[in-house]
């Protein structure tokens, strides 16, 4: 029988007992609890619990778990010294010197940091995905354009010399896709594109018509994510001074005129629409449709004009999501920073301005992505052969920076793939990180989303883990048959099944 067994149980004790039995730390003290084997305790060990003395004392201050745990532990002193209890201080030392060590190792523990929470996505991108490359002039906006899209369009050593905007349509880089289409062979093959336009550059006062103002704005209206280029180096790769239309190197200043400049039009374009809406919803108060979308866009307008914020940085409900997509607002786009060095600073990857650039952006526009490069490099790498470029990229200890530009400025957009494949195409398809199964195939028509019965799928990984074997992945367990409810994944492999009888809705 235990050494406390022949007593009799006194209501304090039957107290004392309740109370040992859910001795645990309280939430504030970093989530640190007593291990189950710590909370299942019998009356007598309880009992055992030694006089709190400094270092208990310690331990409570440390942990802020405030006067609770001292008045337990005392509680279970005094009873275990009425009642006798035997091996008290050997069994509470030990006990004792346990928390004390998981409470150190918790203050030791690194704080993961903080990311950036998920704002709600702007705009509507299709499966054809545009990007606008901007910035100011000479900064190597159209040298990037044609390294990325190898097109021949001016770019020389002038402000304005790309007056208008030049299209072309750049593979996004997708290993596993290469792979699919290699072991299939199909008799067509569609990978995914970024469709580029090389903007003319803009000026402080673009936005009120300044340099080529209203037209080169026009044309960013009409793309779905923008490349924001500036500029670290001094001088062009022949040795001569590179102009700046602002006379002096500052990549720093420059983002912040294309922000303005970007900003200022959406003004214009929201206060645009929002005056006359004002008009309506006074004549006709109870249109409460209007007044919603009237109340949306005042604040809106608030966050934009008055707050000097961009679109894209807001916290909006659905509604507001909606109006936005409507407005095609410049600052709702999303970014991607394209720091551009001379080749020397690239291949030593030092310059002045890099730290100053990326904690601007992780101030200013947080949670979006910084790329540093050499459009002088990557220029003199296109014209190489493939083995005179593996040289130089070995010799250097580099690696080009292109694929990985077109890469995260498709992706920056929070995109992902899905795969058709079949012997007579192979084609890759874009859409949002999200959608479902019947959204996901009215990409491909709209009959598909209207009449959708199931899916068909397996993903790239299965596939490829499966010896590029489809009838080794049904063996699996991996080819699965998924109804409208099903969320697709990037790189699945899917094909669809689909009825149209009646005629759309109207």
């Amino acid at each position: 029988m235990d050494a406390v067994g022949s007593h009799a149980e006194t209501d304090e004790t039957r107290h004392c007992n309740a109370a040992v039995l859910d001795l645990r730390l309280p939430q504030e003290a970093d989530g640190l609890f007593l291990s189950p084997a710590s909370k299942a305790v019998t009356l007598g060990q309880s009992q055992r619990i030694v006089e709190a003395d400094d270092r208990i004392a310690l331990l409570g201050q440390r942990l802020k778990v405030g006067d609770g745990l001292q008045r337990t532990f005392d509680a279970a002193v005094a009873a275990g010294e009425r009642s006798g209890a035997v091996g008290a201080k050997e069994m509470a030392a030990e006990w004792r010197e346990s928390i004390i060590r998981q409470s150190r190792r918790s203050e030791m523990a690194p704080k993961k940091k903080e990311e950036p929470a998920k704002r709600a996505l702007l705009g509507r991108p299709t499966n054809n995905v545009k990007a606008g490359v901007v910035g100011m002039p000479n900064v190597g906006k159209s040298t990037t354009f044609n390294i990325m899209c190898k097109m021949s369009v001016p770019a020389e050593n002038f402000p304005f010399c790309t007056i208008d905007p030049t299209e072309a349509r750049v593979e996004v880089p997708d290993p596993d896709f290469l792979q699919l289409h290699k072991k299939i062979m199909p008799k067509s093959v569609v990978p995914a594109y970024l469709t580029c336009f090389d903007i003319a550059g803009l000026v402080k006062g673009a936005a009120e018509g300044a340099g080529l103002g209203n037209a080169f704005l026009s044309h960013i209206a009409a793309v779905d994510a923008i490349f924001h280029v500036v500029r670290t180096f001094e001088q062009t790769a022949d040795g001569e001074v590179a102009s700046h239309v602002e006379d002096s190197v500052d990549p720093v200043r420059d983002l912040e005129i294309i922000r303005n400049e970007l900003r200022l039009k959406d003004v214009g374009a929201i206060e645009k629409v929002m005056e006359p809406l004002k008009k309506e919803v006074g004549r006709d108060g109870k249109a409460k449709e209007k007044k919603d979308r009237l109340e949306a866009m005042m604040k809106i307008h608030d966050w934009v004009a008055t707050q000097e914020k961009e679109a894209r940085f807001g916290d909006w409900n659905t509604k507001e999501t909606d109006v936005l997509n409507d407005l095609h607002l410049l600052t709702s786009k999303a970014a991607l920073h394209l720091v551009n060095m001379s080749e020397d600073d690239f291949l030593r990857k030092k310059n002045k301005w890099l730290k100053k650039v990326k904690e601007w952006i992780e101030q200013e526009r947080p949670g979006e992505k910084m790329i540093f490069y050499s459009a002088a490099m990557e220029a003199k790498l296109i014209d190489m052969t493939e083995e005179e470029r593996l040289s130089f990229l070995t010799e250097n200890k580099t690696v080009s920076q292109i694929g990985k530009i077109v890469s995260d400025g498709y992706h920056t957009l929070q995109l992902i793939h899905f795969y058709t494949a079949g012997p007579d195409e192979c084609r890759c398809w874009t859409i949002r990180d999200g959608w479902l199964a019947p959204k996901a195939a009215g990409t491909i028509h709209t009959d598909f989303e209207r009449g959708f019965i199931k899916a068909e799928v397996y993903n790239f990984a299965d596939w490829k883990e499966h010896n590029e074997d489809v009838a080794a992945v049904k063996d699996a367990g991996k080819y699965r048959q998924e109804g409208k409810n099903y969320l697709v994944k990037d790189k699945d492999i899917i094909f669809f099944k689909f009825n149209v009888t009646a005629d759309k809705k109207k």
